[in-house]
């Protein structure tokens, strides 16, 4: 069983999975704060299941981008139920987990070629994103990319696309190729991480407890509360 953890975004959840299908999954509420409610969650989620940390084969995370405070809560975590029960660190590109979480779910039939790409907000007209094929396959890397009218005109001009994600709901009146379809109301869920995880978990691609970090992507800009300004 794997224990996996999202916290990339405002969604806040956590999943049980094992080899063929996804056990448990467990959100918090959205006016809940990632640090109150991520410990929370993860134990009652083992508990339901009559589970502890070390009966797990493995603990997944996404590891960004998206929201600086979010991932180190997440990865946080994921580190400490790793290291406490001596059990493997997987990490999942949100982004990935994403487009397989979306592949998975119910969609319409795509046509031969589609691209996918799921975006998260990254404020202002910024949005990190990644361009992958049905298979999963990676045909563009990982990015933080401010979008303009032309942004993916060079797939647009070859292929169908299909954008979704909190990134993609500001770029829909920006991106008008004809080629270009926008999925409304797609949220992360950590249960998007199975797939990912258990191939990780076959293929041995562990991170180093000690030194894994979330993958930010941009450096942290803090802002000053409104009211604190003169």
């Amino acid at each position: 069983m794997i224990l996996c953890i999202e916290t990339a975004t405002g969604i806040c959840s956590a999943a049980l999975c094992d080899e063929t299908k996804v056990v448990g999954v467990a959100e918090a509420p959205p006016d809940m704060s990632h640090a109150s409610s991520l410990t929370l969650l993860i134990g009652r989620l083992l508990e339901e299941h009559s589970l502890t940390a070390s009966d797990l084969e493995a603990v997944a995370v996404s590891k960004g981008p998206g929201s600086y405070t979010g991932l180190r809560i997440g990865v946080s975590a994921a580190k400490g139920i790793a290291y406490g029960a001596k059990i493997p660190l997987i990490a999942v590109n949100t982004l990935t987990a994403m487009c397989s979480g979306y592949m998975a779910g119910p969609h319409e039939e795509l046509k031969e070629g589609t691209l996918l790409c799921p975006m998260i907000d990254a404020r202002r007209m910024e949005v990190y994103n990644a361009v992958y094929r049905t298979d999963g396959t990676m045909v563009r890397e990982t990015a933080a990319d401010i979008i303009n009218e032309k942004s993916f005109s060079d797939l647009l001009a070859d292929h169908p696309m299909v954008f979704f994600g909190n990134g993609s709901e500001k770029c829909r009146d920006t991106i008008t190729h004809p080629n270009a379809a926008f999925i409304e109301g797609f949220k992360l869920s950590a249960s998007y991480l199975h797939i990912p995880s258990v191939n990780a978990l076959r293929n041995k691609q562990f991170e180093d407890v000690a030194y894994f970090e979330p993958y930010y992507l941009k450096e942290f800009i803090a802002t000053i509360p409104g009211k604190l300004l003169p």
